[in-house]
């Protein structure tokens, strides 16, 4: 497991959840930060100096006047080579009916090329789908051990 964890939300609401969730799984080193990542690269970045083994990016697909994904999710994507170490990996999520795989792929392809594609997870029979480009689409990337 992880040695540390950060997790970055603006929603208070969605820290409070996640402090609880470590809570009842005797987590104990986790940050949480009640930030709008978009204004805390530098923060993230020194909470994490050698870079961080895992990203999970589950951003809202659309909230008013903060992150709408068809314009922002690239903004996040362009700093992820920053963060990770070499090696290291990232998970995009995207719950966006009306963007697809496509649409994450060719954003990392223009924005972030030293990220590597490893596969899509398939979603949990919990999270049942008809289409699967409509539904939650969670994609693997690991960062090329060659950059620095």
């Amino acid at each position: 497991g992880a040695a540390e964890v950060v997790n970055c939300d603006m929603a208070r609401g969605a820290i409070k959840i996640g402090q609880r969730n470590h809570e009842l799984n005797g987590l104990k080193s986790a940050r949480f930060l009640s930030h709008d990542i978009m204004k805390s690269w530098g923060k993230l970045k020194k909470l994490g100096p050698y870079g961080y083994g895992l990203i999970i990016v589950d951003p809202p697909s659309y909230q008013k006047g903060s992150f709408i994904a068809r314009k922002d999710y690239a903004k996040i994507i362009r700093r992820l080579p920053t963060l990770l170490r070499p090696g290291g990996r990232t998970l995009l999520c995207l719950n966006a009916p009306e963007l697809d795989t496509h649409f994450l792929k060719s954003l990392v392809e223009s924005h972030a090329p030293e990220l590597q594609f490893v596969e899509r997870l398939e979603n949990p029979d919990t999270f049942p789908a008809l289409d699967q480009e409509r539904s939650l689409k969670v994609l693997l990337y690991e960062l090329s051990c060659s950059v620095q």
